[in-house]
């Protein structure tokens, strides 16, 4: 079944092809990864935090959550039984889709950017914090130490950068960087797909993944994992592009967001 595009959904869907555009441009442009580096940081702390949510929601327990500097991240947890193991794992990366996914919706769904920022902003703090710096230090282990200071640090900074936005930036500014977020969350996640898929390849090197603990805990190939992952991420993406898409009703119209950049150039 063809997707259109609502006439009402036009203009948010051009800043967020401007956003898409900008996101992969960089990619191209030499040394221009800095300026997508906060970006990157912030889908790292998505990431692992999809690992803490669901180790929660299993019984189990957060010993530690940290993010590097090259942007990749580790989260401890205690271990509970398969479905447990299972679900922890898959966390990370469906959570990251399931996070660009909803911003999208948000987004759409005219929901004030500034309140989208600070609550990410709150997010961001809370896993910080929390399982960057008060549960390591309590209960990690050892290894887990020396992630601290940059997690910490990188936390902070993308908790107090997105409450800037939220609070000086204008509505149109705070939208784009909001697009920005979600666009980087779906694209990220669906390349280090990509890079589990051949990772979990019988020719390719040893690595420890996700895939791999998912393997480990079912006996099933990492492979196979990647590609149902994969699978369930473009499902995920299909979903929040169909809410995208379409017509918002008129009830909701009525109670539509003042701070839209996009509705006030409707009352223009």
């Amino acid at each position: 079944m063809k997707l259109r595009l609502s006439q009402d959904a036009r203009p948010q869907a051009m800043t967020l092809l401007i956003a898409a555009a900008l996101s992969i441009a960089l990619w191209f442009i030499p040394f221009a990864e800095i300026l997508s580096y906060p970006f990157r940081i912030f889908v790292t702390f998505i990431h692992e935090g999809g690992h803490a949510l669901a180790a929660l929601v299993t019984g189990n327990s957060v010993q530690s959550l940290s993010v590097a500097m090259n942007a990749s991240g580790e989260t401890y947890t205690t271990q509970g039984g398969v479905f447990s193991q299972m679900l922890v794992s898959s966390a990370g990366y469906l959570g990251s889709m399931t996070f660009g996914a909803l911003l999208l919706v948000l987004i759409r769904r005219a929901v004030a950017a500034r309140i989208v920022l600070a609550g990410s902003a709150l997010l961001i703090l809370i896993l910080t914090t929390v399982f960057g710096l008060f549960k390591p230090m309590v209960s990690g282990p050892w290894g887990s130490l020396t992630g601290i200071p940059f997690t910490f640090f990188a936390g902070i900074a993308l908790a107090v950068g997105l409450v800037a936005v939220a609070r000086f930036a204008s509505a149109r500014v705070a939208t784009f960087v909001l697009s920005m977020l979600a666009v980087q969350c779906v694209l990220n996640a669906l390349l280090d797909l990509k890079t589990v898929f051949f990772l979990s390849s019988p020719l390719a090197p040893s690595v420890r993944t996700d895939a791999v603990n998912m393997a480990s805990a079912t006996g099933i190939p990492a492979l196979v994992w990647t590609i149902i992952w994969i699978v369930v991420a473009f499902g995920i993406l299909a979903l929040a592009l169909r809410l995208y898409v379409a017509a918002r009703d008129r009830a909701f119209d009525a109670r539509k967001d003042k701070d839209s950049p996009f509705e006030q150039k409707a009352e223009a």
